[in-house]
């Protein structure tokens, strides 16, 4: 990392950094303590996933990225709206761990799609399964009676066996390619013999040459990537505030270019950076929907102090917004319940209000789903709960807080 502490520009950077600082740790606390903390929580997921793809050049609906993770897609899904779904999978699984995982390296295995290289192997698993195999084979197959089964269910499962062998080794060697693997054919020596007994086929052949049509070879990610954390772990030791310490990861991010097809997860890791030194532990940091505000020629500027203080205005801008949204559900939350006066304790209307907070928008069929209900009295306890319509159809109705 070519940022060091001497040669940022302090003086410049202590009055925006000041101000980030203050909005940060207020909006963490206002979190922490807030009734809506859970709603907030999950409607930041689904705006931050939409906002990376707004900074990547597309446009991804809140409400088709809220229907397409309900499985309820009123279209076929665009591959924007996947890639957005794939933002929002991740930031799940990064709060749904401990602070420090997503920088340690199993979690960046696993945000990249590697996780088959970290922790149990191939091996390990064959090695179990050939165990319990053998644990099978002498115990015997037993019947419903307690028997020993007849020889001709032994074959047919030595028979099936190999066929799901076979279908395992095709799986796993299909995600390896997926994952950006460089899969060398196989030499003469050590020919790839199946379940039948042939040789390699001209499956195996086949995806060896798709790397360079989706990576550029030259790109190493592992060695990027082991470059920018070096760099973050040198961020740490300076004492520097956690703010700026983020700050500076992302405009290495930006310049250091670790992953060539997930640009998307650096943001990510900033926010659990936040979140591992403390500074935002309520939630994982919205630092997408926060430089989405700021201009496009602050942000790409050719000065280094000018993209710092745009990442800076970004935190600001973001934490600004996030105290806005809880103001404004802790708002409706109140309004709605209001209505819950007199209701026996068995209605389902709190349990709608949580989905309503939870959620941008909801349809008929996702409020019947979570609350296993039919449609019918799923419309029935949005008239009682009197929630805005944001679709304005009679073929599809969806409500949500505006």
């Amino acid at each position: 990392m070519a940022y060091e502490p001497s040669n940022l520009p302090l003086n410049t950077l202590l009055g925006p950094l000041a101000r980030a600082e203050d909005l940060l740790a207020r909006l963490d606390e206002r979190v922490r303590t807030s009734p809506v903390r859970d709603g907030f929580v999950a409607r930041c997921h689904f705006a931050d996933a939409a906002s990376a793809l707004w900074l990547d050049g597309a446009l991804v609906h809140i409400e088709d990225l809220v229907l397409h993770d309900a499985h309820m897609d009123i279209r076929t899904p665009t591959h924007e709206l996947t890639r957005a779904h794939a933002v929002l999978r991740a930031r799940r699984r990064i709060f749904g761990q401990k602070p420090d995982w997503a920088l340690s390296r199993v979690g960046l295995l696993v945000l990249r799609g590697r996780e088959g290289e970290g922790g149990r192997n191939g091996a390990s698993a064959a090695s179990d399964a050939s165990g319990r195999d053998a644990a099978m084979a002498a115990a015997g197959p037993v019947d419903a009676s307690g028997d020993k089964a007849y020889g001709d269910d032994t074959e047919q499962a030595d028979t099936l066996s190999a066929e799901l062998a076979e279908i395992d080794a095709v799986l796993a060697r299909s995600s390896r390619l997926l994952a950006g693997e460089n899969l060398a054919p196989r030499g003469a020596d050590s020919p790839h013999v199946d379940a039948a007994g042939h040789g390699a086929s001209a499956r195996e052949a086949l995806p060896d040459g798709l790397g360079p049509l989706i990576r550029d070879l030259d790109w190493d990610e592992d060695q990027r990537l082991a470059d920018w954390l070096a760099g973050v772990d040198r961020l740490r030791g300076e004492n520097m505030p956690a703010v700026l310490q983020a700050a500076v990861a992302w405009e290495a991010w930006q310049d250091i270019e670790p992953l060539q097809h997930q640009h998307w997860l650096g943001t990510l890791l900033v926010a659990a950076l936040l979140r591992q030194t403390g500074k935002v532990g309520s939630h994982l940091f919205c630092l997408n929907a926060g430089l989405r505000i700021i201009p496009r020629d602050r942000r790409r500027s050719p000065i280094l102090t000018t993209r710092l203080l745009a990442v800076l205005d970004a935190f600001a801008e973001a934490a600004t917004a996030g105290l806005k949204e809880l103001d404004r559900l802790s708002l409706a939350k109140t309004q709605m319940e209001r209505r819950l006066r007199n209701r026996r304790k068995s209605s389902r209307l709190p349990a709608l209000i949580e989905l309503v907070l939870a959620r941008p928008v909801a349809s008929a069929g996702m409020i019947a789903a979570e609350l296993k209900v039919s449609q019918r009295a799923a419309l029935g306890l949005v008239a009682e709960l009197a929630v805005r319509e944001v679709t304005g159809r009679g073929r599809f109705r969806a409500w949500g807080i505006m």
